[in-house]
């Protein structure tokens, strides 16, 4: 299904627009996502219009290079995901770490308490207890 002259000529605008690196409704890169941007109407709209894609893929021949800004961006997304990765690495060494020491201090609390109930059963198995008569009580 052909586009109408109308939305064919919002495409040719848009195209002169972008190729001449005078874009007004994009970041100016060349490609169709743009044209669509730049002209104000959807992407499957552009894949309608033939002709004048035929012209675009005539006139932009060379692949899209990113400008040193996107590539700054890229490089910048690039490092922050890498030390996301190192940082979540350690965070997870940590709570292992963690977790390991949550244990054995709960094995200790059980030992000690354990401990303190042998202890009070041998000193309460070593009191004798006191005579309640003798000739100390008269």
């Amino acid at each position: 299904m052909p586009v109408s002259a109308t939305t064919e000529t919002k495409l040719r605008e848009a195209m002169a627009r972008l190729l001449a690196g005078q874009p007004t409704n994009s970041d100016g890169t060349l490609t169709k996502e743009n044209l669509a941007r730049e002209a104000g109407v959807s992407h499957a709209t552009v894949h309608r219009a033939e002709a004048v894609l035929a012209d675009w893929d005539a006139q932009v021949t060379a692949p899209v290079l990113r400008t040193p800004g996107e590539v700054k961006r890229d490089e910048t997304i690039a490092e922050l995901k890498k030390r996301l990765r190192e940082e979540t690495a350690r965070a997870g060494a940590l709570q292992a770490k963690l977790d390991a020491l949550a244990t054995v201090t709960a094995n200790l609390y059980h030992e000690n308490l354990s401990l303190k109930g042998q202890l009070t059963k041998q000193r309460t198995a070593k009191v004798a207890p006191l005579p309640t008569s003798g000739p100390w009580r008269e």
